[in-house]
């Protein structure tokens, strides 16, 4: 390990930087007329490409950037199980049976990665090294406690209890007090899975375009087609698919008003010793912990510590990339002592996209068919919900389990997040304090 002080942190993506596009899309000539476009170039919107396609319908992905650029690049690499609510806030909204339904879609969204990496022999590091949520406090650990009955009793998930006086047998640290460890849980390689989905679309006959944002959109009558304007040409969709998150913009101020992007940072450190890694994370778990202002960490595949967060309540720009990276960094070496010589070779930032309830939200307004609002759960589930939105574009009964869930807008919110974001912190920052 060094402590290289001339080394220049490379302020963008690991897992972009360390895979290889498959192709470049933006020159590919927009088609005058298509079965479907999908707006959206991470994984809702490959996934939905490819399934679509492989389904026999024609297809054009339309991506205001590059393939992977938003926030299913910019993530952690973890496939994990359960809500982002928590399943026993899940029982208490919505009841058992509905919490158990939507707690079992991560299960085969997990699944359905799991599939189309063995089915097409993908090479993308996928392994189902487990998940482990950490309690920050002991008042934690003991819901975790009942979480994990819970778990047993109503799902038969496999899930385990680590105490604070075995804790060093999942991590390196004693900041935490104990753990909940689920061994369903998986981590991949995003960055090499996201080009990995575009191939399969390509493969099956979609077509990308990079460079096109969607300027406007013009519905034709009362049906489900729309003329999309983009900056690189129109195009005229019996349907449309939206799956751009966080990025949401104005074309769709519907959608838009629905969701809140949030920061989430990362930074990712040199390539570690074997020993180093060993201690950190002896079973190369997927891990996060119970705070509001969350942390979560991995080791990567080439051995680095990648740790991310809600360093605070930001949205994403250099600035703030760095600003937020250098609260990750102090934090990751109170939580990893061992790591404090360790050079910091990669700081991003991405956004996440919250919506009121925490809740994924898919349906069809308007015309357009949408998936959105993974609340920082979105590897699995954006994949997943490719699948599902194609179910839904054939009519499939009961396709979209969350098409009975409300989704409001958002009080007083236009599309600006930033008095949003700064209430949302301080309540959040207070919550950690008083939970």
């Amino acid at each position: 390990m060094t402590t290289d002080q001339t080394h220049a942190v490379t302020m963008r993506s690991y897992w972009l930087e360390t895979s290889t596009p498959s192709g470049d899309h933006s020159s590919t000539p927009i088609p005058k007329e298509v079965d479907v476009a999908v707006v959206g170039g991470g994984f809702t919107g490959l996934s939905t490409a490819y399934h679509a396609a492989k389904a026999g319908k024609s297809v054009a992905l339309l991506e205001a950037n590059t393939v992977n650029w938003g926030a299913s690049g910019r993530n952690g690499g973890m496939a994990t199980t359960g809500l982002a609510i928590g399943f026993r806030d899940a029982i208490k909204r919505y009841g058992e049976r509905r919490a158990i339904g939507y707690f079992e879609e991560y299960n085969k969204a997990i699944q359905l990665i799991e599939d189309l990496v063995h089915e097409h022999d993908l090479d993308v590091d996928y392994e189902r090294s487990g998940k482990m949520n950490l309690a920050y406090k002991p008042s934690h650990y003991e819901g975790m406690k009942a979480t994990a009955d819970a778990l047993h009793r109503l799902v038969g998930q496999p899930v385990e209890l680590v105490d604070k006086a075995n804790i060093r047998s999942e991590i390196g640290s004693d900041y935490y007090h104990g753990a909940l460890v689920d061994p369903l849980g998986a981590g991949m390689h995003v960055g090499k899975f996201g080009h990995a989905l575009a191939g399969l679309a390509l493969d099956e006959g979609a077509t990308i375009h990079e460079r096109a944002e969607v300027t406007d959109v013009e519905r034709v009558g009362s049906s489900t087609t729309h003329v999309l304007t983009t900056t690189r040409g129109s195009v005229r969709a019996g349907k449309v698919v939206l799956g751009t998150s966080g990025y949401t913009g104005k074309p769709f101020g519907w959608q838009q008003r629905r969701v809140i992007p949030v920061g989430s940072f990362i930074v990712v450190t040199e390539p570690l010793p074997q020993a180093v890694v060993d201690e950190l994370l002896p079973n190369r778990r997927m891990a996060s912990d119970s705070k509001n202002f969350i942390y979560y960490f991995r080791i990567t595949p080439d051995n680095r510590l990648l740790f991310g967060g809600r360093a605070r309540f930001a949205l994403s720009d250099p600035s703030q990339d760095r600003a937020s990276g250098e609260i990750l960094t102090k934090a990751m070496h109170t939580i990893f002592p061992q790591t404090t010589q360790a050079r910091i070779d990669y700081m991003w930032g991405g956004l996440v996209d919250i919506s009121m309830d925490q809740m994924v939200h898919a349906g069809e307004h308007d015309g357009i068919y949408y998936s959105l609002n993974y609340s920082g759960h979105g590897v699995q589930m954006a994949n997943y919900m490719g699948k599902v939105m194609v179910d839904m574009l054939d009519g499939k009964p009961g396709a979209n389990i969350w098409s009975d869930l409300k989704n409001p807008w958002i009080p007083g919110y236009f599309g600006n997040p930033w008095l949003h974001l700064r209430v949302g912190g301080a309540y959040y920052g207070l919550q950690d304090k008083l939970s």
